[in-house]
């Protein structure tokens, strides 16, 4: 891969503009209204990334949706009855343990908007071109963010900390992944899709705040990512691995394990041990559920 150059910071008109689409978005379709605690769920999805937060007025945003129809039955374990509407829906990046759940979550829940980096998968995959199909045959916006970009719902934030440019030209699609830090009044959590070593120095090195109270553990635990200087700088209270069972890569890695007690007083879950892991603040204490 050529040396990575930061690109300059995308103008604040584009993320207002971006984030009062959603917005609007959000306004038109939620349901279910109340003020209900904010809630991350993690869900078991196998070997994929799956998570999906709940903020007040029942304004879901999911990222990413696993490999396989495995979200539908899990989406149906923590959603009521008759609560078919997701309002973003959210590609870190074209990889089908990432995105191919969601081929299968259309036949079952409307989308509001899909987010995503603005790359695509190898035109060879077929899966990938056949959930870009089934989007535009809905007529579901299909919107690009970048680093600098965000979205805002009320106090609630979701900034976008890569890719830029540079890291979204990358030949290595975990490279282009979506880092998601969502704030809300009661916690904030840090989603790294499949991102490594490269991709969290960048982030130490810009310089800004990135801690979060709750930390989706990248790449599945990886022996490549969750590096020391990042881990410190988020330094999480929950962290979650989401990783499928007797997995064929070795995730998560002795050494991430290691370096996640080492570094951080966190405490750890994983979704081939633990299922579905759900986190809410209660009383100014973080609460996890497991096994949902």
């Amino acid at each position: 891969m050529k040396k990575h150059k930061p690109a300059p910071a995308a103008p604040i008109i584009i993320a207002f503009v971006l984030a009062s689409l959603d917005a609007a978005v959000w306004y038109q379709i939620a349901a279910f209204r109340g003020t209900p605690p904010v809630r991350d769920y993690f869900l078991d999805v196998g070997q994929g990334d799956s998570e999906l937060i709940i903020f007040p007025d029942n304004v879901k945003v999911m990222t990413d949706a696993g490999p396989t129809d495995q979200v539908v039955a899990d989406l149906g374990s923590v959603l009521p009855p008759g609560d078919a509407y997701i309002d973003l829906a959210v590609i870190t990046h074209p990889q089908a343990d990432h995105f191919n759940g969601y081929n299968f979550l259309l036949d079952h829940y409307q989308v509001g908007a899909f987010i995503y980096n603005g790359r695509d998968d190898d035109p060879g995959v077929k899966a990938w071109t056949a959930l870009k199909e089934k989007i535009a045959a809905r007529g579901i916006p299909f919107i690009t963010l970048r680093a600098g970009d965000s979205i805002r719902y009320r106090d609630d934030e979701i900034d976008i900390l890569s890719p830029d440019a540079g890291f979204a030209a990358s030949a290595e699609l975990n490279d282009t992944g979506l880092v998601e830090l969502v704030r809300t009044p009661q916690f904030s959590t840090l989603l790294t899709a499949d991102t490594g070593f490269n991709v969290e120095d960048w982030l130490v090195a810009q310089g800004g705040s990135i801690h979060a109270d709750v930390l989706k553990v990248g790449h599945h635990g990886s022996k490549y990512a969750s590096g020391d200087a990042f881990l410190r700088a988020v330094d999480p209270e929950v962290a979650v691995i989401e990783v499928g069972a007797k997995n064929t890569y070795g995730h998560p890695g002795s050494s991430t394990l290691a370096r996640i007690a080492s570094d951080t007083g966190a405490r750890l879950f994983r979704t081939d041990q633990d299922g579905t892991v759900e986190v809410y603040e209660a009383d100014g204490r973080l609460r996890v559920v497991k096994g949902k």
